[in-house]
């Protein structure tokens, strides 16, 4: 049985600008998994990176409120929704809110650095913010 505690995990900072923390990777746990589980925090008044994954990508925000942003689609998102990310598409997240965006990230097939791509933080001129 493996239970992944979320502060016994290593606290990083994203290439997208987020807060990470990597509860299951198949790389990094002796487990058969095709994807991989992090929890994430976005602060108050930040917008991450602007970046694609090669692979599919999905949040369950769990607190706080803010702009999705997903190519030149961008929608509201809060507490209980579950936003789907497609292979390659150009993503980011603005928090608009009065605290820190948290939210669940699973990626599949499981996340690599190679497959992901940082654009450069002016592409968030695109969001409505």
């Amino acid at each position: 049985m493996l239970i992944q505690k979320l502060n016994d995990c290593e606290e990083i900072i994203a290439g997208d600008g987020t807060v990470l923390r990597e509860l299951l990777h198949p790389d990094k746990q002796d487990i058969n998994l095709r994807y991989s589980l992090a929890y994430a925090i976005l602060p108050v008044g930040k917008t991450s990176i602007p970046h694609s994954l090669k692979t599919s990508e999905v949040y369950y925000i769990i607190s706080g409120v803010g702009e999705m942003s997903i190519d030149s689609e961008v929608c509201r998102i809060e507490p209980g929704d579950a936003v789907y990310i497609p292979p390659n598409a150009i993503q980011f997240l603005h928090n608009y809110g009065d605290k820190p965006i948290a939210f669940v990230c699973l990626v599949d097939p499981a996340w690599r650095k190679e497959d992901e791509t940082i654009y450069a933080p002016e592409i968030e001129a695109t969001a409505s913010l």
